[in-house]
């Protein structure tokens, strides 16, 4: 079933076509909207689709979307599990695999991080914190701030992990942990002022709580 306006050159009118889907749900557009996300350039038309599919059922969604993370196009993968993310219907979570958690992709992975924060069966924290802990260190600061921020989710169950982080060899490992316990500690801080925190702290040669 076709979306009208959904492929029109103007992102204007996609939008409307993407709010119309949400406002009037039906079954018959979720392929179209899926279908969509995958090639859709405007970050705004994008989750506006993402919107309209929440607005279905989710056991109708789900399976379509766990499809997309094997797609070949990283923004399929991408946008699939930020809409994941939005559901928040843990029956997706088998699909939040250790090779979404660590893909080389920038947005793909940022995005399986979400997901997996929010779909976490209870438990498991640790276990996630654990491959989370594995990408310290990765990226420019966007892809930093994301995990942080991830790991900080999962509250007090990525502490021993993050712990064992602040005293890695590698610096870069050691400094992103550094940061991400000063963020935890002081979040109206700011992830700059964490990064300089943390550079600091490893030029005195502590972790301790008193920096």
């Amino acid at each position: 079933m076709t979306v009208p306006g959904l492929e029109d050159s103007r992102s204007s009118v996609r939008l409307r076509a993407a709010l119309a889907a949400g406002t009037t749900p039906d079954p018959r557009l979720i392929d179209k909207l899926v279908e969509r996300c995958a090639i859709e350039p405007e970050f705004h038309v994008r989750d506006m689709l993402t919107w309209a599919l929440t607005r279905h059922s989710s056991s109708m969604t789900l399976p379509r979307l766990i499809d997309e993370l094997r797609s070949e196009r990283a923004q399929a993968r991408s946008q699939a599990l930020h809409t994941l993310s939005k559901i928040g219907d843990r029956r997706a979570w088998p699909a939040i695999t250790r090779r979404l958690l660590t893909a080389t992709d920038d947005e793909v992975v940022r995005s399986a991080w979400r997901a997996a924060v929010v779909l976490v069966p209870d438990g498991e924290e640790p276990e996630l914190a654990g491959v989370l802990a594995t990408q310290l260190g990765r990226g420019e600061r966007e892809t930093r701030l994301s995990l942080s921020r991830a790991l900080i989710a999962l509250g007090e169950a990525m502490m021993p992990t993050l712990r064992a982080a602040m005293t890695d060899p590698d610096p870069r490992v050691r400094q992103h942990a550094i940061a991400t316990e000063r963020l935890l500690r002081d979040p109206d801080a700011g992830f700059e002022f964490a990064i300089e925190e943390a550079k600091r702290i490893m030029a005195l040669g502590t972790t301790s709580q008193e920096g």
